[in-house]
């Protein structure tokens, strides 16, 4: 049994959700807190990959990193960087696709918060950086538990936009979504049925934690 997918699958959603997060939240926070022009395009272009297809998401991807792109040949030419169909690209497909996840927990948990507790620690001299980290994040800890959660639980399933942006290359870039695809296509539905079963049932597992630790906190 190939176990390679399983591995990169597990390492692409981690990155993925670390990156996620480190976006995720600075944008959450804006959304909830700042109102200013262009705050509903924003929050648009935020939701988008969740309505776009995700081949359609993969290829703009594609155009934007590509190397005839004026991103790509930057990265290709000053940094050595070439993130087309390499598991560093996958993990920027999952990341993108799961965006709104981890924006829309932490946009959530960041309204719930008291303005007033805020608005009493100005009034004590402290700064907007003291009371994001100090105030709003610790009290809005569990939404950005869930979102990073839900955001691995994404990262884990993706299929088109990482084929898209990413390849099938086995043992390089082949994740357990784009080895199930392949190994019923090859008519081996033995390794098929083993990543089904083990991508669901890892699946199954974050939500079932997520909906433990939800129900935890309300107690």
């Amino acid at each position: 049994m190939n176990w390679m997918p399983v591995y990169l699958s597990l390492k692409i959603a981690f990155y993925a959700s670390l990156f996620t997060a480190l976006i995720g939240i600075p944008l959450g926070w804006l959304l909830a807190r700042r109102k200013f022009i262009g705050s509903s395009l924003l929050s648009t272009f935020v939701m988008l990959p969740m309505v776009l297809p995700p081949t359609v998401l993969g290829y703009y991807l594609l155009v934007l990193i590509g190397r005839q792109s004026i991103i790509g040949r930057w990265l290709q030419d000053f940094l050595q960087i070439s993130l087309v169909f390499t598991w560093q690209g996958a993990v920027l497909a999952a990341a993108i696709v799961s965006l709104p996840l981890m924006v829309r927990a932490v946009q959530a948990s960041i309204e719930s918060v008291d303005k007033n507790t805020e608005d009493v620690a100005r009034t004590l001299g402290k700064s907007e950086t003291a009371i994001f980290f100090r105030i709003t994040l610790p009290l809005a800890w569990q939404g950005i538990i869930a979102g990073l959660v839900l955001t691995f639980a994404r990262a884990m399933g993706e299929f088109g936009a990482t084929l898209m942006v990413a390849g099938n290359i086995p043992g390089k870039t082949q994740t357990m979504s784009i080895a199930i695809y392949d190994a019923v296509q090859g008519g081996n539905y033995e390794q098929a049925n083993f990543l089904v079963v083990l991508i669901s049932v890892i699946t199954i597992i974050s939500l079932l934690c997520l909906n433990q630790f939800t129900r935890i906190n309300r107690w």
